[in-house]
């Protein structure tokens, strides 16, 4: 079986006043190239379809029109919601979509059920994971990240008959994975993902890391078609290509997909940069002249019309900076949150602001 893996589209994306719906039309067209070029049996959305759980019309527009144009191709689509997404508005319709092959998962279910299709090589299962909040899971425990997956993923496979190929669908972080510093990230390690989770997979479609890497050579995020940060200017943005052999052999590979614009982090002079040609770049802009530029991002608009960013190397002439406060070692977490306090007010919490504070952190702590 062919699959086409993809993830992290963050419809409706505005990034700095940019906004990204032309460059996502642009790249979204690339992708049903890609689609009719490589003919997949089956393609993979995993998760992060929107950027934010209330997306634009724009955006929900753009989703309805690839929907519309994948259903008529008749290709089966596995999408699930990632932690962009709202479940409760991704979910509508799924009923209705599945009857043409369009099957979103967008909440957890007390008996997940798994998507199965067919090759020559017989049936494989496909269980679809979508992000969701460890609260979510009915336990008398208090589960962590880690082990509310490992208990959802449990359930999913009870129903894989054994000795069949299987395949997951999910959006989370899992451990060893590299980030970028686009992705809304996650308090401390909670809501990391152990590999071993899903070791009963033949092949682990990820979502929400943005740099496109395998796990392992059978987990891989996809990473996101376009570029969403400067520290993202140097990924092989695309779509992983996944072929599935009648024993459960994965062969794994991006295919690329050229964006309307480029975003890119470049330094130099300011007199090499208005030397040069127009660019039409999403462009991050460093200054390395010894004399700080004044309005440096005004006088670079002519040569980077989407100018992203623009900071000086140098500092401005008499510019002192302010010494850092050194916060104590082995301060607990309610010491280090104070000592934070200070550095930001210039004042101690109060008697009554220190209570309030001692009944969050009992709760989140707990």
């Amino acid at each position: 079986m062919r699959l086409l893996h993809t993830a992290d589209w963050h419809l409706g994306k505005v990034l700095n006043g940019k906004n990204f719906i032309d460059d996502q039309y642009f790249i979204l067209k690339k992708f049903l190239e890609a689609v009719d070029d490589k003919k997949p049996d089956a393609i993979i959305i995993a998760g992060d379809i929107y950027d934010r759980a209330d997306p634009s019309t724009d955006a929900v527009n753009l989703f309805d029109e690839i929907i519309f144009k994948l259903t008529e191709k008749k290709i089966p689509v596995l999408c699930i919601a990632g932690n962009h997404d709202s479940a409760a508005r991704l979910n509508f319709g799924s009923r209705l979509f599945a009857n043409k092959k369009f099957f979103i998962t967008a909440k957890t279910a007390t008996e997940p059920e798994n998507i199965i299709l067919q090759d020559d090589g017989g049936e494989i299962y496909f269980s679809l994971i979508p992000y969701f909040d460890p609260a979510a899971i009915n336990s008398d425990e208090h589960l962590t990240f880690d082990a509310a997956n490992k208990f959802y993923i449990d359930c999913a496979r009870k129903n894989i008959p054994s000795g069949k190929r299987s395949v997951a669908v999910a959006h989370v972080f899992v451990e060893g994975g590299e980030e970028s510093d686009s992705e809304r990230k996650f308090v401390g390690t909670t809501g990391k993902v152990s590999a071993e989770n899903f070791s009963g997979y033949d092949y682990v479609a990820l979502g929400h890391l943005h740099r496109p890497q395998n796990i392992s050579d059978k987990i891989r995020y996809s990473g996101s078609p376009l570029k969403y940060s400067a520290k993202e200017s140097t990924h092989k943005k695309g779509v992983t290509l996944v072929e599935i052999d009648g024993n459960g052999f994965v062969r794994a590979e991006n295919i690329p997909l050229a964006p309307l614009r480029d975003l890119i982090e470049v330094s130099g002079t300011l007199n090499y940069f208005l030397s040069q040609p127009v660019n039409n770049a999403y462009a991050y802009v460093t200054l390395t002249d010894d004399a700080f530029v004044y309005e440096a991002a005004q006088k670079l608009r002519g040569v980077f019309p989407n100018l992203m960013e623009a900071k000086n190397k140098s500092r401005p002439k008499g510019f002192v900076e302010e010494p850092t406060r050194k916060f104590r070692e082995n301060a607990t977490l309610f010491e280090q949150f104070g000592d934070f306090f200070e550095e930001m007010t210039n004042r101690k919490l109060n008697s009554d602001e220190q209570s309030a504070m001692e009944e969050i952190f009992k709760e989140v702590c707990l």
